[in-house]
């Protein structure tokens, strides 16, 4: 283990190229790299994040940053509950992981807290509750990403790695709603974003849905309250998304009310579908209708997990941006 002045690197257990030229070395990360960088309050995050990079990662070539939040599955007041949870997503087993392994890019994990004394403050989600949050802890999680994402190139560029301005973006379940709900708050900082198992209920680009007022998280109704600013509507359609489902998927936040509040719920259920795969066809029609930039696909024999074809068609999509 490695001490540096604002982070901790831990070495992971890896193989080698067999490169042994001091020029190679140099060029590249011989060894999996995963830097704990602690809270700083005087940044704009206040919680910890993980940055991990890939053997392989070149260095001094302009790469993106992939970006995946954090996704317990539970509630905890225990940080270190959630810490490892998010270095198993970073640096262990998950679709950001393998789009970073294969992709040779950094990958950003937060470590958003999601407290038991607030069960229904869904964090993980980027939902309502916390979005109203005025405590120092959990106000206005996206703004604290955007800054660890800041901090994070900054850190990057000491170590050699070279970021580009925009991010890729990543998420499953309950990080890939949070994902979407990002998209909308902040897209003129994404290049491309993957959505996969997310209930099959999506934000949508509109006001109203069936004469009925959707506020955030269901619409833009309320946008500029919650958010402060305007929506980019325009920015966000051109952002690319390739937004995915099992088929069996039946896993579903919506009739939870730690997910969904119960007018929420209503509206989502009489409006859109009473199940996952109903409403994941109805968001699937407003989107293409709004011409957003998204693909769709959904997967047989697939429920709520992802599978190594899913993995390698997210890998896909991803790498058309690193080549071009």
């Amino acid at each position: 283990m490695k001490v540096l002045q604002y982070v901790v690197l831990v070495l992971l257990p890896f193989i080698s190229f067999g490169q042994t030229e001091a020029k190679a070395k140099k060029e590249i990360f011989t060894k999996d790299t995963l830097v704990h960088v602690l809270n700083n309050g005087g940044k704009g995050f206040e919680s910890p994040y993980l940055l991990f990079i890939p053997k392989g990662t070149p260095k001094n070539k302009p790469l993106y940053l992939l970006v995946e939040p954090n996704n317990t599955g539970k509630v905890s007041d225990s940080l270190e509950i959630h810490m490892n949870a998010a270095i198993g997503l970073a640096s262990v087993s998950s679709v950001g992981n393998n789009i970073s392994t294969e992709l040779k890019i950094p990958l950003l994990v937060p470590v958003f807290p999601r407290p038991k004394l607030k069960e229904m403050t869904y964090t993980h989600a980027l939902d309502r509750d916390v979005m109203l949050d005025r405590s120092a802890e959990l106000k206005r999680l996206d703004l604290q990403l955007l800054a660890m994402i800041r901090d994070s190139k900054e850190k990057l560029k000491k170590l050699g790695v070279l970021t580009h301005e925009k991010i890729f973006m990543n998420g499953f379940s309950a990080s890939a709603t949070f994902t979407n709900r990002f998209l909308f708050l902040h897209p003129e900082i994404v290049e491309a974003a993957a959505i996969g198992g997310f209930n099959g209920e999506l934000m949508l680009p509109l006001k109203r849905y069936h004469n009925i007022k959707v506020d955030y998280p269901l619409g833009m109704n309320d946008f500029k309250k919650i958010s402060g600013k305007s929506p980019n509507l325009a920015a966000f359609k051109k952002v690319p998304q390739f937004i995915y489902m099992g088929a069996l998927d039946e896993n579903d936040a919506v009739q939870f009310e730690d997910a969904y509040s119960m007018e929420e719920r209503n509206i989502i259920n009489s409006t859109m579908g009473t199940t996952v795969q109903e409403r994941f066809k109805v968001c699937q029609n407003i989107y293409v209708r709004e011409k957003i930039a998204a693909r769709f696909t959904i997967y047989k024999d697939v429920g709520h997990w992802t599978d190594s074809h899913i993995n390698l068609d997210v890998i896909r999509f991803f790498n058309v941006f690193t080549v071009r």
